[in-house]
């Protein structure tokens, strides 16, 4: 369902591609969160993205982690901690039935729980290579193999989707404020801080 906001100066439409005042890789990113939302068929700028229906659409089955079975406490601990920078949540590599399992941290908010799914979803649309554990023979660590150029397309692809510059203009535009905007778009507060701050619009919130 559309969402239009009335604003004459907001297209409304997801083939709209900004040009917002970034680089040009964040502009790219910004293109292709309009491709994402196409194929989540999204016809409005303003229409709310929902991942989790997104997710299953892309072969990617969300599992509680309780229902994770062989898990030991200490792991499940870890998993569900809500420390700042914990894990958020992952995905498995592809299944024999061709479908992926994300498993997202119970404990956080929500909002973050979508964002973090959003990034899953991107990864795959992406055609990002799934990370895998391994071992440091220097320290002898188990870590995550981590890719940031990946992990900041993905991450960035994904709250570009959840909120496009174009929503996210036009309603600064009209004075909404930032706990608006989340609400509306069903994001956390953090998240429109993000964007308003890549994308350079904070010059609407003197």
């Amino acid at each position: 369902m559309s969402s239009f906001c009335g604003n004459s100066d907001c297209l409304n439409r997801s083939r709209f591609l900004p040009e917002p005042p970034v680089s040009d890789k964040f502009r790219q990113y910004e293109q292709l969160a309009l491709r994402v939302r196409s194929f989540a068929g999204l016809a409005g700028i303003h229409d709310r993205l929902d991942p989790y229906a997104l997710a299953e659409s892309v072969g990617l089955r969300v599992v509680p982690l309780d229902s994770v079975v062989g898990l030991s406490d200490e792991a499940k601990a870890l998993l569900q901690s809500t420390a700042s920078g914990a894990w958020s949540g992952g995905a498995t590599p592809v299944l024999p039935d061709g479908t992926r399992v994300v498993i997202l941290n119970p404990s956080h908010s929500e909002t973050r729980k979508m964002a973090t799914l959003m990034e899953e979803i991107c990864h795959v649309l992406l055609g990002h290579q799934h990370s895998e554990l391994t071992t440091d023979s220097e320290n002898a660590a188990a870590g995550r193999t981590h890719h940031q150029q990946i992990e900041e397309e993905a991450y960035s692809v994904g709250a570009a989707a959840l909120l496009p510059y174009r929503a996210l203009a036009c309603n600064l535009s009209r004075g909404q404020s930032i706990r608006a905007i989340a609400a509306q778009a069903g994001v956390s507060q953090a998240l429109v801080r993000y964007r308003i701050k890549i994308l350079r619009l904070s010059h609407y919130l003197v």
